[in-house]
């Protein structure tokens, strides 16, 4: 089961969620030894929800001081130090401005000597915390979930993957629109590894070149073929858009909402 909630603009819809998971972490009281798990990912969805969480932390009105993060991947061969590495990516725009303690942060090795043994390390991580209180994400324009790409199955766990072309090409846009710099494989999560573990999965899906994908996502038959549509086989699962990413969908199935 999914719910829908679309808000006229990107920064509405994340300054929705920034304030839900905070409102979240303090409802759970989170403890040294009780911790409030939380997922997240990469990309520019997440960036102004990572933007919100840091202004609600200024205010005093957050603390991640007993909150334990798994991000979703991270691409082979790149240096944390690589401004292009997911590594870097989190601790600019989020770990470097909140309270955050080192050893609770979790991140995908992509200079592993053995990836098979990383991967399934950070599985065994991940179970020792589960489950997670909400595991953000975000969806691809063929419907992956992390580098879950199409063809991933349900059942699928952290493990490494080859990038599919159009995930190359997206993705060149951070690379200085250089195909050759892009990396071929990632690791990744699998769709089990967050549907499974989590009690709420909250989906950012923004922008036009979102609305395609979004359309497929909610009304497709449920495959591999569109990893996304197996957000709709959990049953705490919340898709936050904006009015963009809503162009594809019938009016009636959408009320933009207001903050």
């Amino acid at each position: 089961m999914v719910q829908l909630i679309a808000y006229q603009s990107k920064d509405q819809g994340a300054a929705f969620v920034a304030e839900h998971i905070a409102e979240k972490i303090n409802e759970f009281q989170p403890t040294e030894s009780k911790p409030f798990v939380l997922g997240l990912p990469t990309g520019s969805s997440p960036e102004p929800v990572y933007k919100h969480l840091v202004e609600l932390y200024n205010d005093k009105k957050v603390s991640f001081k007993n909150v334990v993060t798994f991000n979703m991947d991270e691409y082979c061969g790149l240096e944390p130090s690589n401004d292009q590495s997911y590594h870097y990516f989190m601790y600019k725009n989020l770990f470097n401005h909140i309270d955050i303690q080192e050893k609770n942060i979790h991140i995908l090795n992509g200079l592993a000597d053995d990836f098979e043994k990383e991967c399934q390390s950070y599985q065994e991580e991940i179970a020792k915390y589960a489950p997670f209180q909400i595991f953000m994400g975000g969806v691809g324009a063929k419907g992956h979930i992390a580098f879950n790409e199409v063809g991933s199955a349900r059942d699928s766990q952290t493990r490494k993957v080859e990038l599919e072309e159009s995930t190359i090409n997206a993705n060149s846009r951070f690379f200085n629109d250089d195909l050759s710099k892009v990396p071929r494989y990632a690791l990744s999560v699998g769709i089990s590894t967050v549907l499974d573990n989590s009690k709420e999965v909250i989906t950012l899906v923004f922008g036009s070149s979102k609305a395609q994908i979004l359309n497929k996502t909610l009304n497709s038959p449920i495959s591999s073929d569109i990893p996304s549509t197996f957000l709709r086989d959990h049953k705490n699962s919340l898709i936050v858009c904006d009015s963009e990413a809503c162009a594809e969908l019938p009016e009636s199935a959408v009320e933009i909402s207001k903050l």
